[in-house]
């Protein structure tokens, strides 16, 4: 298959430490399903083969259970979220892939628009607001400086300084991102 009809790695990271939460938020029951169940369903939905799944050395009960997906364990998740997209840009090179970033904790991500993320060219994100963000796919061109993260700021900054940049809106109300009890209790609402 030619390079540019690939589809992308798909990496789901889920080794933060949702201390905001209290912790165990992407094993806590959202309904009916564990909060990081819930974007696996979508990338499956989307028509898309499972990637990789990024977590801690303590592993989310929900990661256990994600059938067809490899788990990539950060060993420094206290180190914020750019190591955990480091790896899996490292991951995506190893193999030659654009990488789809996706964040476990954003359970009412839309099938739709993650097809569409996959089906994009170059490096292409999604709006938030005024600013560039996750989920994203990443080009193989741009893996390199993914792969050099270190930082608790994500993408954000090198997706924001990024020439020939693309920008997909997602449709309203779904990148809620559950950081706190209250977020839990608002996408149960919304997926009820």
């Amino acid at each position: 298959m030619p390079e540019a009809d690939r589809p992308p790695l798909v990496a789901v990271l889920a080794a933060g430490r949702g201390a905001r939460f209290g912790g165990g938020k992407l094993d806590a029951e959202c309904a009916g399903c564990p909060v990081g169940a819930w974007v696996l369903r979508a990338v499956r939905e989307a028509g898309l083969a499972p990637g990789i799944l990024i977590v801690p050395p303590a592993m989310p009960r929900f990661a256990r259970r994600a059938e067809g997906w490899r788990i990539v364990v950060n060993p420094a998740p206290e180190n914020g979220l750019g190591g955990s997209l480091a790896i899996a840009a490292r991951e995506a090179l190893a193999e030659g892939r654009d990488l789809l970033i996706l964040l476990a904790d954003m359970p009412l991500i839309d099938s739709g628009h993650i097809a569409r993320l996959a089906r994009s060219r170059g490096t292409v994100a999604t709006c938030h607001g005024e600013r560039p963000g996750v989920p994203a796919r990443f080009a193989l061109g741009a893996l390199p400086g993914l792969a050099t993260l270190r930082s608790d700021l994500g993408a954000a900054p090198l997706l924001a300084a990024m020439d020939g940049l693309h920008i997909l809106q997602a449709p309203a109300g779904t990148l809620l991102d559950v950081d706190r009890p209250s977020d839990l209790e608002e996408a149960a609402r919304r997926l009820a």
